[in-house]
């Protein structure tokens, strides 16, 4: 039975990777502190009312934060953004603060906007569910700036040693 279970595992791996899902980087700010990192899990999961669905690694830095905050933002990342990929990524912020290293402003919320982000989001926390290893925080949008460029897919990224274990 173990062998039948690392063969799904496998393939259902496999099935996902030809998916090559689009990348993000979440900020979250609580108090006067703020995180932010690489997100693959994620999506839109309702139209009206619209709603998304992001998730955050347990043992991430960012998901303390999160877990505070009251509204996250969500920043799609352009083709060409593989050094905020890598910074959100393969970084901790238990170790530095990662926005000393990139562009960044105070947007709506006091939430902390990217500008090397082709597209971004910010929505109200409506709900959060134990998915695992991750949380998903769904979101209910507040303010949106439409993406400029063809976003970064996962497979420009599966080679980024993450930050912390997933």
């Amino acid at each position: 039975m173990s062998q039948d279970l690392s063969r799904i595992a496998r393939n259902f791996d496999a099935v996902l990777a030809q998916a090559d899902g689009p990348m993000w980087v979440v900020t979250a700010v609580a108090g006067d502190q703020r995180a932010g990192c690489l997100v693959g899990f994620a999506s839109q999961v309702s139209i009206e009312p619209r709603r998304f669905l992001v998730c955050v690694s347990k043992v991430n830095h960012t998901y303390s934060i999160a877990g505070a905050a009251r509204h996250l933002a969500v920043h799609l990342l352009g083709a060409d953004a593989t050094a905020l990929a890598e910074l959100f990524g393969a970084e901790t912020g238990s170790e530095i603060d990662k926005f000393e290293h990139c562009e960044w402003q105070q947007g709506p919320h006091r939430l902390p906007i990217l500008a090397g982000a082709a597209g971004w989001f910010t929505g109200e926390i409506v709900q959060t569910a134990d998915l695992g290893d991750h949380v998903g925080f769904v979101l209910s949008p507040t303010a949106a700036e439409p993406a400029t460029a063809t976003s970064l897919r996962s497979h420009a990224v599966a080679d980024l040693a993450p930050g912390h274990p997933a």
